[in-house]
């Protein structure tokens, strides 16, 4: 679904109901001292909000104004500051500072020329979280699902600490991946 059909459809729908973070992105946080987050292709900030209110400075960048506002909401009613960005990261609208962050999460959103931005965001150390669509037989063709395989090789010479192709919870095929950046002697 493109932009435009993001936005209609948390227009049409209203507020979604609040959802739990991906329990990667739990686990991952959880191996680390709360730091700075950054959660690209936030939607309506589910890992956004949960970072937030277990100590984690989030930035949450979408580029649908109307799930940033939902986020913007839900995170006044929780009583936490996130920075939220409404940017196209299509168009590279939101540059990643190198070196800026202890977790990037990419959750149900892959854009490869991305990846090596998001890599270099990372402090050494730092976490990134990918969860991303694979081509199936019979779905649409899209530049942001991926080759069965192909998300392990964007992280050659890195710590995988998980990888996993399969179902997800709505049985779509998905590759997820947790990796840890080298330190700066080993990149």
């Amino acid at each position: 679904m493109d932009l435009a059909g993001w936005e209609q459809r948390y227009r049409s729908q209203g507020e979604p109901s609040e959802s739990p973070p991906h329990p990667l992105v739990v686990q991952a946080a959880n191996s680390l001292p709360a730091g700075r987050a950054l959660d690209l292709a936030c939607g309506p900030g589910h890992n956004a909000l949960w970072l937030a209110q277990h100590g984690w400075s989030v930035t949450a960048v979408d580029g649908s104004p109307q799930a940033i506002d939902i986020l913007r909401n839900r995170a006044g009613r929780s009583g936490v500051t996130i920075d939220t960005q409404i940017a196209d990261l299509e168009k590279l609208a939101f540059p990643i500072k190198s070196g800026c962050y202890d977790l990037i999460a990419m959750c149900y959103y892959f854009q490869r020329d991305l990846i090596e931005q998001g890599k270099q965001g990372l402090i050494p150390g730092g976490f990134m979280v990918v969860i991303t669509l694979l081509i199936e037989p019979g779905k649409e063709r899209s530049a942001f699902r991926l080759q069965p395989g192909e998300l392990r090789g964007y992280f050659a010479n890195w710590e995988i600490l998980h990888y996993r192709e399969g179902s997800d919870t709505w049985e779509h095929r998905v590759a997820e991946i947790v990796v840890r950046r080298p330190a700066l002697g080993n990149m």
